[in-house]
């Protein structure tokens, strides 16, 4: 072979590690309740990290689904065909527990340890990670209406991954989907025009269209439409108890831009019947329900994308030489990837404090059941939108082998959008911190009194807790609380991030974060980073052990 042809300065392949190695992760599960769970999580963060598992990451990305409305003799099937590698990572989501398993766990911190299985596994491939949250999500909502979640909350929470259209109570496991947004609507759910008639015997017979349905060969789905009294949540099956099809018919797969492994659909119902979820004319009530927790894991899988993007870029810089040394000795590099590595730790970090509150909301805590409502409302604005700028950032580390679609990359930059835009897009989260903090009793006592347990501890965070004080009062005027909501929601998000990294990460870390994001002492990119910060033990802390 010609001496041009050997590979010299490449970087060997990053298999063979773990997700789940990050101290960020494990130190959250030991501070609040889920220490019983770290083995569980450490398993699956390696079967995350392992050559089988990227293969099937790999295929069903190469590989979407495919519409068949029809099929051979004409008879219409609306059915999706998926890779085979997609059922892998649904069957392994589910048997570890990642869907809706939480919900029928006794023990405390039952809905941490499943955010962190899911901040484990979704670092592999993102897009089956669709239909796990909406199956996590569909089961507070479904509880409204007592009866039909004693029928299908046990199959949703089963540890079996079940495909195929039969009808849901005769299979040993469920998936469910969420069908709210039209064409005419999108994220103003209010604008909806699908009918629903009732039957006569407690069904209801829906028609109308939705212009976004993900994971549209889920056995059930949570859907709005208008009955006499208003806006109504409904529970749709894909197969009637008869073994036939529900007049689901879809009509075609969205060409996204991300998130290719999963399906989503343009729909429409022909009189396919629903059962009513929660009272009639209260439908967004009701579905408001599973949105708040499938904001959770749009913060989630923000928080994994980034660790995710970190780690190539660790990688990249640990095995590439450039101008006579080491990428990772460079100090503009090392600034680079200590920045990278701030912003992924603070992510995560407050993923878990979310999921956290969640469980205790659930014991019965209404302080944190408060402080998750806020919570989850400035972080699914700040996170998921800081998303995007840290996958081109990372990706950019690797130059022009990160822009090829084989280092995985790629991937990586297309899904970091869907998780600001889904559940709403940037203003809608804006928008809704100010609904929380105008309409939730105690949201915003329980957001300061959380912030203020790190008071004293860092000056600068003082002066920014100052500073979010001294904005409040200017939410008076409704007209100037619109424009303010963004700046708001961004503040209130760092704050509540630096005083969880001033009490709980390496001091390091936490410097770094509180000099930069909250004193000001940074630029409009990553990598600027003040000099003097102690990009070492931030990097070593960032570093995937099992890959060096």
């Amino acid at each position: 072979m010609s001496a041009t042809h050997e590979v010299l300065n490449q970087v060997p392949p990053l298999v063979g590690f773990s997700t789940a190695d990050d101290p960020a992760l494990t130190e959250a599960l030991r501070r609040d309740g889920g220490g019983w769970g770290e083995r569980e999580v450490r398993e699956l963060g390696a079967r995350a990290g392992s050559a089988e598992v990227q293969e099937w990451a790999r295929l069903a990305e190469e590989h979407p689904p495919v519409l068949h409305t029809h099929d051979r003799y004409g008879h219409r099937v609306d059915e999706v065909e998926y890779h085979p590698a997609y059922h892998q990572l649904m069957e392994a989501a589910v048997e570890s527990g990642q869907h809706a398993a939480a919900w029928s766990e006794s023990r405390p911190g039952a809905h941490l340890v499943r955010a962190a299985k899911f901040y484990a596994f979704a670092q592999a491939e993102p897009g089956h990670g669709c239909p796990i949250s909406m199956t996590y999500a569909a089961i507070p909502a479904l509880r409204a209406e007592p009866e039909l979640a004693a029928a299908y909350e046990p199959l949703l929470a089963a540890r079996a991954y079940d495909f195929g259209l039969r009808p849901p109570l005769g299979k040993r496991g469920l998936i469910a989907g969420m069908s709210m947004t039209e064409k005419q609507g999108g994220s103003d759910v209010r604008a909806n025009t699908t009918r629903a008639v009732p039957t006569g015997d407690g069904g209801y017979l829906l028609t109308g269209h939705k212009w976004f349905t993900s994971a549209p060969m889920s056995d059930v789905f949570l859907t709005l439409a208008r009955t006499e009294e208003g806006l109504t949540c409904f529970l749709v099956p894909r197969v009637l108890p008869d073994g036939s099809r529900n007049p689901l018919r879809l009509m075609r797969l969205k060409n996204k831009l991300g998130n290719r492994s999963n399906a989503s659909a343009e729909i429409e119902y022909e009189s396919a019947l629903a059962w009513r979820v929660g009272e009639p004319g209260r439908g967004v009530r009701t579905i408001v329900e599973m949105v708040n927790v499938t904001r959770l894991d749009c913060v989630i899988g923000s928080a994994a994308g980034m660790r995710a993007g970190l780690r190539q870029a660790l990688h990249h810089a640990e095995h590439r030489r450039a101008f006579g040394a080491e990428l990772v000795d460079q100090p503009l590099m090392r600034n680079v990837l200590a920045d990278l590595a701030v912003e992924s730790e603070a992510a995560t970090t407050l993923a878990m404090r979310l999921a956290a509150a969640l469980d205790h909301a659930e014991a019965g805590d209404e302080g944190e059941a408060a402080l998750r409502r806020l919570g989850l409302a400035v972080s699914k604005y700040w996170v998921c939108k800081r998303g995007s700028a840290h996958a081109a950032e990372a990706l950019e580390c690797l130059g022009g082998n990160g822009y090829v679609e084989e280092s995985g990359m790629p991937r990586l930059y297309r899904e970091a959008p869907l998780l600001s835009i889904w559940e709403g897009s940037g203003n809608v989260a804006a928008l809704d911190v100010l609904r929380a903090l105008s309409r939730e009793p105690g949201a915003l006592e329980a957001f300061l009194a959380e912030v203020g347990t790190a008071a004293g501890a860092d000056a600068r965070l003082d002066a920014a807790v100052d500073r979010l004080r001294g904005l409040l009062p200017q939410l008076a005027d409704p007209q100037r609380a619109q424009l303010l909501a963004r700046r708001l929601a961004e503040q209130m998000t760092l704050v509540l991030q630096g005083s969880l990294l001033v009490r709980y990460s390496h001091p390091a870390v936490a410097d770094a974060f509180c000099a930069s994001r909250l004193d000001g002492d940074w630029g409009h990119a990553f990598g600027t980073l003040p000099p003097g910060t102690d990009t070492g033990p931030i990097l070593e802390r960032a570093r995937p052990k099992d890959a060096r």
